[in-house]
């Protein structure tokens, strides 16, 4: 009984310490992105369903300053002033302007892509890797609702610049979501309309303007 007791307390106090690291690097990670004015990243997405035999895979990039954002992927540019979210699709000529809902908020957009971590998830350090020279460590999230339907997301933070370098997210369905940095800049001269959409040019290039609100 007394070893039993022993060996579990030995493997809660390393739970203790694991998750201690892992959200001590993770502090690390969060301050290091708030204190750029903005980030530009350019990245490989990859989403994989051995199941249903599905695999694809495309490039993207973002530019981040606090809350706002621009992402262009899949021919699609997504424009969030931080206010409004505009999706503008040159394939179609269309505009679709959304108000934002904080509330309604519950996927890993890019303006939260660097801090997504920092409630609702429990943590773990996982596996150390060297990847094209980089040390990365991986720690897992689990979210803390059970009803989530995200199943878990491991983060690989690369130790010597504690930027994230890869995010691996799986469902409960088995899909996994696969995002790799390829570059990451700081602090870049953007233009100062970078984060504005203008409705009249879209319209005068005889874009639709579809308002959901």
């Amino acid at each position: 009984m007394k070893n039993t007791f022993l060996l579990l307390l030995a493997v809660f106090t390393f739970s203790i310490a694991n998750a201690q690291s892992a959200k001590a690097l993770l502090n690390e990670v969060s301050a290091k992105a708030k204190s750029y004015d903005n980030i530009q990243i350019d990245f490989k997405y990859n989403l994989n369903n051995s199941k249903e035999d599905v695999n694809q895979e495309t490039r993207g990039d973002v530019s981040l300053s606090g809350n706002k954002y621009v992402l262009n992927m899949l021919g699609t540019t997504r424009l969030f002033d931080g206010k409004n979210i505009y999706t503008i699709v040159p394939e179609d000529e269309e505009v679709t302007i959304s108000k934002y809902s904080a509330q309604d908020d519950k996927e890993i957009t890019p303006s939260k892509m660097l801090t997504f971590y920092e409630s609702g998830y429990n943590y773990k350090m996982d596996i150390e890797q060297n990847l094209k020279g980089r040390k990365v460590q991986f720690i897992k999230l689990t979210p803390i609702d059970s009803k989530a339907e995200i199943k878990d997301i491991l983060l690989g933070i690369d130790v010597q610049t504690k930027h994230i370098y890869k995010l691996i997210q799986t469902d409960a369905k088995g899909t996994k979501y696969t995002l790799t940095v390829n570059s990451f800049k700081t602090n870049q001269p953007l233009s100062k309309t970078l984060f504005t959409f203008d409705e009249a040019k879209f319209k005068q290039e005889g874009y639709y303007i579809n308002k959901l609100d």
